[in-house]
Order: structure tokens, then sequence, then C-alpha cells
């Protein structure tokens, strides 16, 4: 038997807002969950609503509030509180004007104050945990990163929308998701033969390998194929849309995958077995108060006289009982009381018109018992339906 090893992840390369790392000695599937949970499952904030209070642009109210919703925003622990935003620009001279993600202004959570957030105004501890920038365009107030380019107005166009941004996950909306692009790979040289390649001539001349080629032997012409071979090395390449770094879209992803994995777990434990009783039914719960299965009411809220689903004796009315009734209810294995008839039981009951193995008038009854053998209607002795 194999020895197990433990995985590896080798960085490769790492970025301000991209990573390119190995990782070894790992299943297929896990992999790739890993490359699919860091790309739709790790929360993030974006612009949800949009209220347009004045657009004068040529363009509509839709198409802007779709171009809002895909800027990216900083996302740093955004499980904390969210952020409004406004925009508010107009153009009084004769040029063209850029409308870009540095108009945004964000405000407090406070309607109709232009306050920023801070621990003092809000008097909450989660606000120490977030940085200066949380909620504002990826880019703002750098030099070096361009802005997000929303829509271009003239001399008397005005554009004001009030924005409020939600945390949410790429799996509901693509706007959510922290990564621009996650690059995977494994078996460059297709030894495994996963990949089939389309050619004219020659498949490797046309279809030339990736730089992660160098990190694996090539295989010979004479080695034979191996069908039970399978991948333990996978390159990736995170790149992410700068609302959070990619150390930190790696680490939520491992942490993601171990809740759900952990979920998974605890949701296929086997539940305790019931024994079962020698008539075939479930055990019932123990009484709770006045009767009641644990967690529930007492008999005297859930059978106040009638349609109810209980566990205990009622005083009257038709219900759904596993206890003998005096009205004519749904009854168990149990007799109904006298002059209670239409209960459904497997026992004599004391007047007609109940399903019975046995009775003394007017009872469906099983073959074989009774004053008559044979299936009979509740009428047998006139009109009856005998088999």
């Amino acid at each position: 038997m194999a020895q197990e090893v433990d995985p590896i992840v080798r960085i490769r390369e790492l970025k301000k807002d991209q990573v390119n790392f190995v990782l070894e000695n790992v299943d297929l599937a896990f992999a790739n969950s890993f490359r699919r949970v860091m790309m739709a499952d790790i929360p993030t904030v974006a612009v949800d609503m949009v209220e347009v209070q004045t657009n004068t642009t040529v363009l509509p109210d839709e198409f802007i509030a779709h171009r809002l919703g895909m800027i990216p925003l900083v996302s740093h622990n955004c499980d904390q509180g969210m952020r409004y935003t406004r925009l508010s620009v107009m153009v009084e001279e004769g040029v063209t004007m850029d409308v870009t993600s540095a108009h945004l202004d964000v405000s407090g959570p406070h309607r109709g104050q232009e306050q920023h957030w801070n621990e003092e105004a809000e008097g909450n501890e989660e606000m120490a945990k977030r940085g200066s920038n949380f909620g504002h365009p990826v880019g703002k107030d750098d030099p070096n990163v361009p802005p997000v380019l929303i829509c271009k107005i003239r001399k008397g166009q005005e554009l004001k929308v009030r924005c409020i941004a939600k945390k949410g996950i790429a799996k509901e909306h693509a706007k959510w998701s922290p990564c621009s692009a996650v690059a995977f790979e494994y078996d460059p040289h297709n030894k495994m033969r996963h990949t089939t390649y389309w050619y004219e001539t020659d498949a490797r001349a046309e279809w030339p390998l990736s730089d992660n080629a160098l990190e694996e032997e090539p295989p010979r012409d004479d080695q034979p194929f191996d069908y039970n071979a399978r991948p333990n090395r996978f390159y990736l390449n995170v790149e992410t849309d700068g609302s959070l770094g990619p150390q930190e879209v790696v680490m939520k992803g491992l942490q993601e995958l171990q809740q759900k994995l952990a979920s998974l777990l605890l949701g296929l434990k086997a539940e305790p077995e019931l024994d079962l009783l020698p008539g075939g039914e479930a055990p019932l719960p123990p009484a709770n108060g006045a009767g009641g299965a644990p967690g529930m009411a007492p008999a005297s809220v859930w059978n106040a006289g009638g349609g109810s689903w209980n566990t205990s004796p009622t005083a009257g009315g038709a219900m759904w009982g596993t206890t003998p009734n005096p009205g004519g209810n749904w009854g168990s294995t149990t007799p109904a009381a006298a002059g209670a008839g239409g209960g459904w039981s497997t026992t004599p009951a004391a007047a007609g018109g109940g399903w019975a193995d046995t009775g003394a008038g007017g009872g469906w009854q099983s073959p074989g018992r009774g004053p008559n053998p044979g299936w009979s209607s509740p009428s047998q002795n006139v009109n009856g339906w005998a088999a």
C-alpha cells in the first residue's frame, strides 16, 4: 500500500494582484473544487441597488446600473457592514467629460449624512477590523491605477445616482467574483491523454507546450501508456480584480472548501437507528409535560378540539393521532372508544362504519374473518361486495 504524502503548495510568483503556485499530492477533484471555490464562493462587496435621481446622458438607466455593479470595490473583511455610495456629476463646459469610478463618493450608513465610517460614529467594534478604504472603488486616489469608465457626458448633461453595496458571492452574480481569471493546468505533456488535440499534420508542432511543461519530464516515444496514472501536480495562476488580494483569495478559498467538506461529513453521519416495536411501529418519543413530544407544545395546545396532528389522547373531534381518541379520528393500533365510529384501526371497533380486521357490523373486513368470509362492504347483509 502506497504511503500517504501530505499536500504541498509551492508558490512560484506573487504579485499585488496575482499569485502563481503549484499544488501537489492532492486529487484532481480536490484541485478543481479549490479552483471553483475561489471563483464563485468567496464573498465580496459590489453595487447591488442603484437609485437614479437624474440621468440626462445618452445611456439608459439600466446600462449605467450594470456598469456600476461591475466596478470592483475594496472588500477586505467584507463580512462586516456595508456602505452607501453616491455619484453626482454635471458638465457646465463645452467639453466631453469622462465619468469614472473616481467620481463615486463613499458616505456613511446614515441616510442624508455625508460622513465616513468610523468606530466612534458607529460604536461598533467590527469597524476596527476593516481598512479605511473599505467599500471604495479599487484604485481610487491611486495615480498608478486608471479608474473605470462609466460613461461620457457633454455640456448640459447630468448624472446623479445613489448606490447601495451589498455582500454576495459569484454564484448569484459574476460581479461578486474576486477573481478576474484562474488558470488551471495539469499534465502539460498530455501523458494521460485527457486532452484530444485537433491538428492537420503534426500535433506537437501545432500545439506548443506551456511553461509548466518545464516542471515535468517529457514522455518517451517508446514509453507504454499507463492506464492507472493519476494527476497529482496542478499548476494554478490566480488573478484578482483588486477587491481582495491574491493571498486572501487563496486562504479564504481553503477555509470555504474546508467548511463545505465539514458540512458534508456532518450530513453523512448516520442517525441513531430506531428500534421497532413488535407491531412494526417506531417507538413513540418520551412524554414531555402534558404528553407532547420533546420540543413540541403540550397536548392542550395541539389538541384543542379538532383538526390537529397529535401524539396524545384528545378530547374530541376528527384528528390525526397515534393514541386512542374518543371522537372520530384516525387512530393507531389501539381500540377506538365505544360509540365513536369511523376510526381507522386494526382492532375491533365498538361501532360500525370503521376499517377493521373484525367488527360487529358494517365494517370492511379482511378475508376469512367475521360472519361472512371475504372482502365485503359496510352493508354486507344487503347488496354487499363480496370476493
